[in-house]
């Protein structure tokens, strides 16, 4: 598979993923919508980094993509995108999908207590912000 066709495939499986995120937030499953959603942006964020012919072997895309950031080495109008996927990746990270996952186990609050509609809409936003940002740094960078 080349370098193509592998990013493809993780605007894909985001896209996909993101169907599921859509039909999650109008049938109010909240907790299922802010667990689609990470594997959104984690998707959306692998397959920018892939753009730059760094490995998907990864499950934090931002930290990669913050180190890009410090060294220069992506263009203004790329480093503009990034800085705006930035915020959300950071922010649903490791801790959110292991809320999301298996709830918070000190306190024993199962995951579904943990998320409401509020929750679920910045979710779905951020899916939906990631996806159009990451689909605009496919074509700049091709």
């Amino acid at each position: 598979m080349g370098t193509d066709k592998n990013v493809e495939y993780r605007l894909e499986l985001a896209r996909g993923f993101l169907n599921e995120v859509e039909q999650d937030y109008s049938l109010k499953r909240w907790r299922s919508c802010v667990s689609g959603s990470i594997l959104v942006l984690e998707h959306t964020g692998l397959a920018v980094l892939m753009l730059f012919g760094v490995s998907p072997l990864t499950h934090k895309p931002g930290k990669h993509l913050s180190q890009m950031m410090s060294e220069g080495t992506v263009s203004s109008e790329a480093a503009a995108l990034i800085e705006q996927l930035l915020p959300e990746l950071e922010k649903y990270d490791s801790h959110e999908k292991m809320l999301a996952k298996y709830g918070d186990e000190a306190l024993y609050r199962l995951p579904w207590e943990l998320f409401g509609e509020e929750q679920g809409g910045m979710a779905i936003d951020a899916a939906r912000k990631c996806m159009r940002l990451s689909s605009e740094m496919a074509d700049l960078v091709r």
